[in-house]
């Protein structure tokens, strides 16, 4: 056999197989390739609940807890309206509003907490392009450096993230370790910004993170100069439970007003005024809640 015809017969007995180890590893369905199957709706759930708890820096407190709180304001605001209206209704009605307002204080507090990292995360980021620039420090240690100095909700981020970096010089671990605990977009960015700088090369990271920091500034100012025109009405607001709270009360006060809160037209008008009271309350928190930002680089 003449060699051309031996190359030609090698050459594709070599194609040959190499189709065959290629279709099968990847002719697999999805779960065999470790493929990442789609989340279920319950898991989903669970896991944008437990970022609503990060954000608010409640990350350590487990949702029993959480349950628990409810569930006292819930009884006490039921006990309240029962002593005031005499009617098993009406205090069913302010129980589950009451047990709202953990919700309400938390979602505040998430908001607060999001709105001091939006502020100071553009100096963080200015800081990092700082000492990987000019001082020529490493992207691991000028980022767990300026964590060091970074307010005091971040830090604890900055401390768990710096200490798995610590035991496995693991870059990637360490900040999927970050962004789990900050859970914010900005810091997800930054990160990712970091990420591909430090395992490609960052020649131009100092045009990246410029660029970002910028860009985080006039969101921030954006959010700030919103938040102020709504001060007003978040103050006005509290004349929505203030108002008929106080109403409720004098009508005690006046006749046989605890009487007509007890009987059944009274239980009818004193839940419908529950009912819109609520209503009020909830529509006037969402006409001023600005929208938040989707985080998307995200395990």
């Amino acid at each position: 056999m003449s060699s051309p015809l031996v190359g030609l017969l090698a050459a594709a007995a070599a194609a040959t197989g190499t189709h065959l180890l290629w279709t099968a590893t990847n002719d697999r369905p999805p779960a065999a390739t470790g493929a990442v199957a789609p989340e279920a709706p319950l898991a989903r759930l669970r896991r944008a609940g437990r970022e609503w708890f990060v954000q608010a820096g409640l990350g350590d407190v487990a949702l029993g807890e959480f349950a628990g709180v409810v569930v006292i304001l819930a009884a006490g605001g039921a006990a309240v309206a029962y002593a005031v209206f005499g009617g098993v209704v009406p205090a069913l009605v302010a129980g589950v509003f009451a047990g709202s307002f953990p919700i309400a204080s938390y979602r505040h507090r998430r908001t607060v907490r999001l709105a001091r990292a939006q502020e100071a995360w553009p100096r963080l980021i200015e800081e990092i392009r700082i000492l990987t620039g000019a001082l020529g420090r490493s992207i691991p240690q000028a980022l767990f450096d300026v964590g060091r100095r970074a307010p005091a909700d971040l830090q604890p981020a900055f401390a768990a993230a710096r200490r798995e970096w610590l035991l496995s010089t693991d870059f990637e671990r360490a900040l999927r370790v970050l962004k789990a605990r900050l859970a914010d977009p900005t810091a997800d960015a930054t990160c990712e910004t970091l990420l591909v700088a430090h395992e490609l090369g960052g020649a131009d990271l100092d045009r990246r993170l410029l660029a970002l920091a910028e860009d985080r500034i006039m969101d921030t100012q954006g959010r700030k100069d919103a938040r102020s025109r709504q001060a007003g009405v978040r103050f006005a607001r509290r004349f929505v439970l203030v108002v008929p709270a106080g109403m409720a009360v004098a009508g005690m006060s006046v006749g046989n007003g605890r009487a007509a809160y007890g009987s059944p037209l009274g239980q009818v008008l004193v839940v419908a005024a529950l009912a819109m009271t609520a209503a009020c309350w909830l529509w006037a928190g969402t006409i001023m809640r600005l929208p938040d930002e989707q985080r998307v680089f995200t395990e």
